[in-house]
């Protein structure tokens, strides 16, 4: 991307940031999606445990906003359920489903054990390539991240500037009981694996259970450094460079 563009993205997030650093989530959404002159948005979403907050938020404003799923191939079946229910329930008319390069899974792996040998390079295939390429039509994307979820997040701004474009965090400021306060209160549809110990879910082979009392990311790549699978951030770029 150009210097001076890439200067007025930032420049853009940075008075976003002064307007509505402290404004109510659906504020936020709505300038995002109708005001922010950012072009074309999408809203990345797992459709995880506390997704549906996010996708409820949007479902009232605009549902038909293109939200992109990342089917990584190793999801729970309970996942890919899920997923399929919250758009209906919600109607959600523009879900798009991401998929991992089949000629990168049969380069990088063949065997599907990658994960267990190398998370970084399975991440960077069957999630961050992808959404890489899926963005591309887009000036900007809505994410439903929060500070309080790892350390790496504690100081994200509502609005940042990633990989060229504008990333949205309409959640940033929420915490644990502000998303299950809505859901009971909207009587949202529940990720049947939350009922099991899953508090955060990714991929199967990386997901645990977690104890009660433990953070709920613990089950993430349970016994690794590892806490993100590089979709959020990379310094310019999406994806970990150097991996595909």
């Amino acid at each position: 991307m150009p210097l001076d563009t890439h200067a007025l993205v930032a420049a853009r997030a940075a008075s976003l940031n002064a307007a509505l650093a402290d404004a109510p989530s659906e504020t936020i959404l709505d300038t995002a999606l109708r005001n922010a002159a950012v072009g074309d948005v999408a809203m990345v979403s797992s459709f995880g445990p506390e997704s549906v907050v996010l996708l409820h938020l949007l479902s009232q404003l605009a549902p038909d906003t293109p939200v992109l799923f990342l089917e990584t191939g190793m999801l729970f079946p309970e996942t890919l359920a899920y997923q399929r229910e919250v758009a209906e329930t919600l109607g959600l008319t523009r879900v798009k489903v991401i998929r991992p390069d089949p000629t990168d899974l049969f380069l990088h792996d063949p065997e599907g054990d990658l994960h267990g040998r190398d998370p970084d390079t399975c991440c960077a295939i069957r999630k961050a390539k992808p959404l890489e390429l899926a963005l591309q039509p887009f000036d900007g994307w809505i994410t439903g991240r929060k500070r309080h979820q790892t350390g790496d997040r504690v100081t994200m701004q509502v609005f940042e500037v990633e990989a060229g474009k504008l990333r949205i965090n309409p959640l940033a400021g929420w915490t644990p009981r502000d998303m299950a306060d809505h859901m009971a209160r909207h009587d949202l549809p529940r990720h049947p694996l939350v009922a099991q110990g899953f508090a955060s879910l990714g991929c199967a082979p990386c997901t645990t259970r977690v104890a009660p009392g433990e953070d709920p990311r613990a089950g993430r790549w349970r016994g690794r450094e590892k806490t993100e699978c590089g979709i959020h951030f990379a310094g310019g770029r999406v994806w970990p460079a150097g991996k595909v």
